[in-house]
């Protein structure tokens, strides 16, 4: 390992502990900024910028590009550490960080379009397959509205989820992601007015009938199966990694990083609060206690499952094996329950804190909140998993393909 770091300094690579701690630095102004990216409902420029600044972004490019081809839970403490200061950020980071990932999926024609100029161009998304596609030669016409874009304002290309028509009548139908340009699309800002996760600014994309080259498209069976054109060009062993398994990941992580600052805003609150109708202290208060001590114990227990799981891929990826679909199925049930669990602990803190901690003032509420916006992310909703993971305990074919 050492020499491994050795070798990424003197290439100008920054180390993991070193991106790690540059998040961890960012906590103290991320709270600072988190009312504005919540009022404004966009993460500031401000912050984007030195998220660029500091790497952020590379962790999972392919180096081809300017990338460090990084572990992935080297991405995800970062995603944590941002989510602490600010879940907004956080989640947005774990969007739009993902993206270089399944770019370097794509053909090497499109990496080259994104990339080619602009080594720190950012893409976001919205796998929503709500488009109309229409077939024509050399690519397809895509046409629609798109829901929950975020971090769509900082970006310069999206990625828009649609199904494709069959070629033939009664012919399987395509699930693809498309690749289009800013100029092939228009955001509607006046759209994402949220309870939680406000400062995501997971804005309406809307496409009317515009081009998209068969190089810029990128087929969710070909993710499954690991047929992708990018690992021709891309041959690191993290891009053979199932792209599902990282995506799930990226909304539901952001989560531990809510979760700890609404522990930390808890323990402040229990320190100094006394009812002013039953004069008891919520330092003595046993059921609040146990809510808090609950709320670390299995935050920190769901974290080491799911960092276990990522050294367990990994290890198979460098063997040059694949994931089971039992492992498959498992690992994103387990992502799955992240936000869902995590927003019940904080709510037993919340319940115990009384008037302090219904202000919008109060320092748990938009973790509260937020932890809340992000189940319902379909990623984060375990009901659409749970058919996946039983099914294949008993040796049935997945009904759910992202895997």
């Amino acid at each position: 390992m050492a020499t491994v770091a050795a070798d990424r300094q003197q290439s100008g690579m920054p180390t993991p502990d070193g991106l790690i701690a540059r998040a961890k630095a960012m906590i103290p102004s991320l709270k600072e900024r988190a009312k504005d990216c919540v009022a404004q409902r966009n993460v500031p420029a401000e912050t984007i910028a030195e998220m660029k600044e500091a790497g952020f972004f590379r962790v999972l490019q392919p180096k081809r590009y300017g990338g460090y081809e990084m572990h992935p839970n080297v991405f995800f403490e970062i995603q944590k550490n941002l989510a602490e200061g600010c879940m907004s950020t956080g989640w947005v980071y774990g969007v739009l960080g993902c993206h270089p990932f399944q770019l370097a999926l794509f053909d090497d024609r499109a990496q080259q379009e994104v990339w080619g100029d602009d080594q720190k161009m950012l893409v976001s998304s919205t796998y929503q397959p709500v488009g109309k596609v229409e077939r024509t030669e050399g690519g397809f016409y895509l046409s629609g509205t798109w829901g929950f874009s975020s971090g769509s304002a900082h970006c310069g290309w999206v990625l828009l989820g649609a199904f494709v028509p069959p070629e033939e009548e009664d012919g399987p139908v395509d699930m693809r992601t498309f690749l289009l340009p800013r100029q092939d699309y228009k955001i509607d800002e006046d759209q994402w007015h949220t309870f939680g996760l406000q400062g995501t600014g997971s804005h309406h994309i809307v496409v009317d009938r515009v081009f998209v080259p068969e190089h810029r498209t990128h087929s969710a069976a070909a993710a499954f199966f690991g047929n992708n054109p990018g690992t021709e060009v891309n041959d690191a062993a993290l891009y053979t990694m199932p792209w599902a398994q990282l995506f799930v990941r990226s909304v539901s992580t952001s989560a531990f990083g809510g979760a700890r600052a609404a522990i930390n805003a808890a323990m402040e609150i229990m320190k100094t609060r006394v009812s002013t109708n039953t004069k008891k202290a919520s330092a003595d208060d046993q059921v609040l206690q146990g809510a808090i001590a609950a709320a670390q114990a299995q935050m920190l227990e769901m974290e080491l499952s799911l960092k276990v799981t990522f050294e367990e891929i990994m290890d198979v990826m460098d063997r040059g094996e694949k994931l089971t679909i039992e492992q498959r199925s498992l690992f994103v049930y387990q992502s799955s329950t992240v936000a869902r669990r995590l927003a019940l602990l904080v709510d037993g803190m919340v319940e115990r804190l009384g008037g302090r901690a219904i202000y919008m003032t109060s320092d748990i509420i938009q973790p509260w909140l937020d932890l809340k916006a992000a189940r319902a992310h379909v990623a984060n909703d375990p009901y659409n998993r749970s058919g996946d993971l039983v099914g294949a305990l008993v040796g049935q074919p997945p009904a759910f393909a992202f895997l």
